[in-house]
């Protein structure tokens, strides 16, 4: 190789070669700082793509996430309020029984329809408050039921179907105005309460089944969010146990690069050498 004080061959390649060494210590070092292998679309464009579509698909699911556990709540609530309705239904056929005796006196017959309307307005009352979140799913404001997400693409939903347990309605057959004041009038109100209660029971049975499904599917949901972000991670994210060890190497090198540097600088010095006497 030629010597020359206008062109330091080995200082240029020295030069190069550190500058290369710099760079691989920014992105080892890039990589600890985020924890990430693929951080952005310059380090692998084809990864950070599929990434970035598989992040939009978490988002996603979130939101089905939060749509399911509503539904769940409102199943819930639902489910409380329809049990309660059954209690106080056996409660009041309990009360209707008795003022078919046609020994009591007018006294004891208007106690016992007493009873039976306070029981009555106690129904709709948990009527009334089984509601969450604006919905109520047994007073009859909700013909269809209610539709849930339960898809990423929104594509797909899922059914929650309302039951309407108002009085002199489909599932409670009991007239708003039932009463026992009479032997007749509290047979009539005993049919009517028998029918109701396999309706409120069977309807309890389609919510718990409602509710089985939504939770199920919940869980599914959740899975999925679980399996998405593990194959994210997969794809991007950096070993920092190889890094630490490749950030050290890089480290000694690029020392080894700086003296390397330093005694190609120095070479024209070797042509003062020459002059010398």
């Amino acid at each position: 190789m030629a010597l020359s004080v206008h062109t330091n061959t080995s200082a240029m390649i020295a030069l190069q070669n550190l500058n290369k060494t710099n760079q691989d210590i920014n992105g080892v070092q890039n990589r600890v700082n985020t924890g990430l292998r693929v951080s952005g679309a310059k380090d692998n464009s084809a990864v950070f793509a599929v990434a970035q579509s598989m992040r939009a698909d978490i988002g996603a699911l979130g939101s089905v996430q939060g749509s399911l556990d509503r539904a769940v709540s409102i199943t819930d609530v639902g489910i409380a309020a329809a049990e309660a309705i059954s209690d106080l239904l056996i409660e009041m056929r309990e009360k209707a029984t008795a003022a078919m005796d046609p020994s009591i006196d007018a006294f004891a017959r208007q106690a016992y329809d007493g009873d039976f309307k306070a029981l009555m307005e106690q129904v709709n009352v948990i009527i009334s408050n089984a509601e969450f979140d604006g919905d109520n799913i047994l007073n009859g404001s909700l013909t269809n039921g209610i539709d849930f997400l339960a898809d990423a693409d929104a594509s797909r939903t899922i059914n929650l179907s309302a039951h309407d347990m108002s009085f002199s309605g489909a599932i409670i057959t009991i007239e708003n105005t039932a009463s026992l004041g009479t032997v007749t009038l509290a047979a009539q109100v005993v049919s009517a309460i028998s029918a109701s209660l396999d309706n409120v029971n069977a309807a309890l049975a389609n919510l718990g089944s409602d509710g089985k499904k939504l939770e199920a599917h919940r869980t599914f949901v959740g899975k999925l969010t679980d399996a998405l972000t593990k194959g994210v991670g997969n794809l991007v994210d950096a070993d920092l146990a190889k890094e630490s060890a490749r950030l050290q190497a890089l480290q000694v090198k690029q020392q080894l690069g700086v003296q390397a540097l330093s005694i190609a600088n120095s070479e024209p010095q070797i042509i003062l050498s020459l002059f010398n006497r």
